[in-house]
């Protein structure tokens, strides 16, 4: 029987191979999440300083390995929707559904946007969220953390999803989106470091700052305000 490394009423935390657990947790409404890529950036010295204090300057980051086709198509197959970011690096089946998002960047050598891989009924969307306002508001500290905003926005895109999984968890940002829209979400991550600092982000029950000024975004990145 699997033991979950941390549960509340919205969200539960899996530590372990998520090959392992998948298939032992059933359906869900949505697949939403960002795979390690296997692109070697850190290997390489990318953005070591960037990233320093984030385990970045070893030799070899083990998580840093991209899934196989075999293995997405196992979780494709767990939701009727999902969004996948990474889309470009993956092996994943052809689709003409895509998100974008634009990361605003100024710097010449980083990328300036990244795609998600989708199966949403809606045409191709872009989400406007500059890069250095997502390093200030950065909640967990994974090398590769996604915007507590963007996650919110693809969760309003696919619609009203009530179960979420995001197998690939990291520091659990799509865990945090999921919550503070009142869906339910299961995290599986490998590392126990980062299933540390996701079971500290559930637990924190104020709204951080990101999320109260973009609580509800329109389709092209920009805010409406809530009826509340």
């Amino acid at each position: 029987m699997l033991k979950p490394y941390y549960q509340d009423d919205a969200v539960t935390i899996y530590h372990g191979d998520c090959r392992e657990i998948v298939p032992q947790l059933g359906r869900f409404d949505l697949l939403l999440t960002d795979p390690p890529y296997g692109i070697e950036r850190f290997r390489k010295g990318f953005g070591t300083t960037r990233f320093r204090g984030l385990g970045c300057e070893t030799k070899g980051i083990e998580w840093d390995v991209a899934p196989d086709a075999e293995w997405l198509a196992v979780l494709l197959a767990v939701a009727p929707l999902a969004v996948v970011w990474g889309m470009n690096n993956l092996p994943l089946p052809t689709t003409e559904h895509f998100l974008v998002w634009d990361k605003e960047q100024t710097v010449d050598n980083f990328a300036s946007a990244e795609l998600a891989w989708c199966n949403l009924p809606t045409p191709a969307k872009v989400f406007r969220f500059g890069i250095h306002r997502h390093n200030q508001s950065k909640g967990g500290g994974h090398p590769t953390e996604k915007p507590l905003a963007l996650m919110n926005w693809c969760i309003g895109l696919a619609g009203d999803v009530q179960t979420i999984l995001d197998p690939f968890a990291g520091s659990g940002t799509t865990g945090r989106a999921a919550k503070d829209l009142g869906r339910k979400c299961t995290l599986i991550e490998r590392e126990e470091r980062y299933c540390e600092i996701s079971a500290k982000r559930m637990a924190q029950e104020v709204l951080p700052l990101e999320y109260r000024d973009n609580a509800v975004l329109s389709g092209n990145g920009g805010r409406k305000k809530r009826n509340d």
